[in-house]
């Protein structure tokens, strides 16, 4: 067998698993991109030679040890630009690992101790950082001015001998003579990072886990005010929902330090949480704590969990972070009960659950009269139900339930998403675009205000503005089928079909397995139905078609939506039908669709949708 003496760097991608759960058409995308544009170039000017490439990971061969720590060290700046523009959870960063070790020819692949541990060093590496072996530091240590950080021998998996590491200290060019300095730059470039896991309900009784996973979501929704943290999503931790995980590959996958771990029984008025930090990296307990107390305790616990966290991770709180966390929206224990029953069922978006949460927000604010979140709620409960569902509810009741929030608490984000469907229904175009930017400028990872306002820019026709706020709401909520169906029509009239392809076979994946969890809801099947008329599955387009049309034959949506798909299957005479029976109908808000939908290019030409298409225009010109 052939051996040589090479560098090799293995490179991969911090928390591929989330980033792939959120979108994983969007992080193969973006992969794809950083490859082409930033990954083979630089590899190909440092001389090296990419012999694999395992989905997330790459292996690299160089001749020169200092070549490789050259291309790593521009890698890591680079993505370092690339990332100052991106948000926390959608930055892409690498860890890459260098060793300089001897390895065994096989053609063109490498095998062998010294790319056994590149891969094995890779993987202590900090995110965004670069560590090498003892071999790697001492060939280079005298020809460049990059500085190490020892970080000691370290027991690395499936290596035999411990291996002496050293990270890299990334920044300007820099003098040997200041380490320390230099390796406490860039700790502080590192935020602390977490996933507060779903708490498990031990009470007993299934229908307690609104409350467990209501107590979890609050701690999520406390940690991520904290601005030296940064804390994985809701919609990304609860994935591991039911599941008895390996704490350290969970931190692997979503690319954290640290996570929390818990659970909750309750029972009658006492209740008992059991609360663990974890690190990720070693699965050693950094802090744990057992809370038994009053039910009227509960807001305490939430902040003294919190609290804790944050002390053990070292963290300096904001004045105005540390009130925002100890200031709660009711001190009403049954209010709050209530408040996290709402919230569960209005999670799943269908019409008969969003209004039963409906009737458990109003409770709510029965028994708080200042609840100003579970005000908020029910206006966007009601939106929801009025944008798409065409419930018959007053635009003027929607406004007036949002306005009572904002009064009690200006910076509850729901209150603005909901004022701004309302506004955007009334016609009053600037007051509905600054309503929902401030919704989001309050809460970045609020799904439905990025999903109403990519659905109400595309209202107003402008679509490029609209497709980024679809591509969040999608990666916040990886159930969501709606915003990828969306995308899919918007890249159809951009003219863009392989874009829309792709968010087409996304859609219809994620609206499939909401079918079988919500078989009573029309929704999935009407608007994946459409979406796999265009991707030329005519039967199952038909299936899903005759599925909504069973279960809403009266739904004006219906109508249009199969229209749609009538349309595209070239069926003309049942595609006019339906929207004639769209038309006929009381339309909540203006609409415009039949003029930019591409579905109905087909039948543009026919007279019939000529005359249906002036009178819609002629309803919008009375309304206007």
């Amino acid at each position: 067998m052939e051996r040589r003496l090479t560098a090799i760097l293995s490179a991969d991608v911090v928390g591929y698993s989330r980033l792939m759960g959120a979108n994983e058409i969007a992080t193969l995308e973006a992969l794809k991109r950083l490859r082409s544009e930033l990954l083979d170039p630089c590899i190909a000017e440092h001389h090296g030679r990419t012999f694999k490439l395992t989905g997330d990971g790459t292996l690299v061969e160089f001749p020169s040890v200092v070549s490789a720590l050259e291309c790593a060290i521009e890698i890591q700046r680079d993505m370092r630009k690339r990332n100052e523009v991106s948000s926390d959870d959608r930055k892409i960063e690498f860890r890459i690992g260098i060793n300089l070790g001897d390895v065994i020819v096989d053609g063109d692949d490498l095998y062998g101790d010294g790319v056994n541990v590149a891969s094995r060093i890779e993987s202590v590496a900090r995110p965004g950082g670069i560590a090498v072996s003892a071999s790697v530091r001492d060939n280079v240590v005298t020809k460049t001015d990059v500085v190490f950080e020892d970080a000691g021998d370290q027991q690395l998996k499936n290596i035999e001998v411990p291996i002496r590491v050293y990270n890299v200290v990334i920044g300007s060019a820099k003098s040997r003579a200041e380490p320390a300095k230099d390796a406490v730059v860039e700790e502080q470039e590192v935020r602390p990072s977490i996933a507060v896991l779903p708490f498990n309900n031990m009470s007993g009784d299934p229908e307690q886990e609104y409350f467990s996973d209501g107590i979890s979501e609050d701690i999520i929704t406390d940690l991520s005010k904290v601005s030296g943290l940064f804390v994985i999503g809701r919609n990304t931790s609860f994935a591991y929902k039911g599941q008895s995980p390996d704490l350290t590959k969970v931190g692997s996958e979503l690319g954290v330090r640290y996570i929390l771990e818990g659970s909750v029984r309750k029972a009658g008025q006492r209740v008992r949480i059991n609360a663990q930090l974890i690190d990720a990296t070693t699965g050693g307990h950094v802090w744990a704590d057992r809370y038994d107390r009053d039910l009227t305790d509960i807001f305490e616990i939430q902040d003294e969990i919190t609290e804790a966290i944050v002390e053990q991770l070292r963290i300096t709180l904001l004045p105005k972070e540390k009130q925002a966390i100890t200031q709660a929206q009711t001190s009403n224990v049954e209010a709050y009960n209530y408040f996290l029953k709402g919230r569960h069922f209005f999670a799943n978006h269908t019409k008969v659950l969003l209004r039963l949460a409906r009737q458990m927000f109003v409770r709510a604010t029965e028994l708080d009269p200042g609840y100003a979140r579970a005000y908020a709620a029910i206006a966007v409960c009601d939106a929801r139900l009025a944008y798409s569902y065409r419930v018959d509810i007053k635009v003027d009741d929607i406004l007036a339930l949002a306005e009572k929030a904002i009064v009690l608490d200006p910076a509850v984000a729901e209150a603005y998403v909901a004022r701004g469907v309302a506004l955007a229904g009334t016609g009053k175009h600037a007051e509905a675009k600054a309503s929902y930017e401030r919704a989001i400028l309050l809460d970045p990872a609020s799904f439905d205000a990025h999903f109403a306002y990519g659905r109400y820019l595309i209202a107003v026709g402008k679509l490029e503005k609209a497709i980024p706020h679809l591509l969040r709401a999608a990666e916040l909520d990886p159930d969501d089928w709606q915003s990828p169906l969306v995308l899919d029509s918007v890249f159809m009239k951009l003219g863009q079909k392989e874009e829309a392809d792709r968010y087409s076979l996304l859609g219809v994946k994620r609206a499939e397995e909401a079918m079988r969890n919500h078989p009573e809801n029309s929704r999935p099947a009407q608007l994946g139905a459409a979406a796999l008329a265009r991707l030329g599955e005519t039967e199952r387009a038909r299936e899903w078609l005759d599925r909504a049309l069973v279960l809403d034959p009266d739904d004006p949506i219906v109508s249009y939506n199969a229209a749609c798909t009538f349309a595209q299957l070239g069926d003309v005479d049942r595609a006019i039908e339906s929207l004639e029976r769209w038309s006929a109908s009381s339309a909540w808000e203006t609409e415009n669709w039949l003029q930019t939908d591409n579905d109905f290019d087909s039948i543009r030409s026919d007279p019939r949708f000529v005359a249906l298409l002036e009178k819609v225009n002629q309803r919008g010109r009375v309304n206007a």
